[in-house]
């Protein structure tokens, strides 16, 4: 009788070769499409964690382009906030924490602007007075 195929290759299985990368290629496109959204999370989350220091450097001369037109009064609306957190590309709390250590490294409120925040502290009105004479 004739061979088969078979008895020809001593009942070994044909075995396809396969191109080890392009089984890593297809598996990492399979994963990343179906955990995409977890894996940019993860990414951002990684990101933050990686950022602690100075802030960039087009963020922060608008910050401080910002605080040199208030100088006098630092203190940003919400509004300013969120305007100043689309323009930077930085987040409100990275802002707030900016504004804080700014007027704390670099500010110092005028004569005028601190009578300002005493009368806002005293809403009666009522006058200051030292030893009988009045302030």
């Amino acid at each position: 009788g004739g061979s088969s195929e078979e008895e020809f290759s001593c009942g070994e299985i044909e075995v396809h070769e396969v191109d080890p990368r392009a089984e890593d290629r297809e598996l990492k496109d399979q994963l990343l499409r179906k955990y995409s959204g977890y894996f940019s999370s993860l990414k951002q989350e990684f990101l933050k964690k990686k950022k602690k220091g100075k802030l960039p450097k087009e963020a922060r001369q608008k910050l401080l382009e910002w605080w040199n037109v208030h100088y006098k009064w630092p203190y940003p609306s919400e509004t300013d906030k969120v305007a100043l957190a689309e323009s930077t590309g930085l987040d409100q709390k990275q802002i707030n924490n900016w504004f804080i250590n700014q007027r704390k490294r670099h500010w110092k409120p005028s004569e005028d602007m601190q009578f300002v925040v005493m009368d806002s502290l005293n809403p009666h009105g009522a006058s200051f007075y030292m030893d009988g004479a009045e302030c």
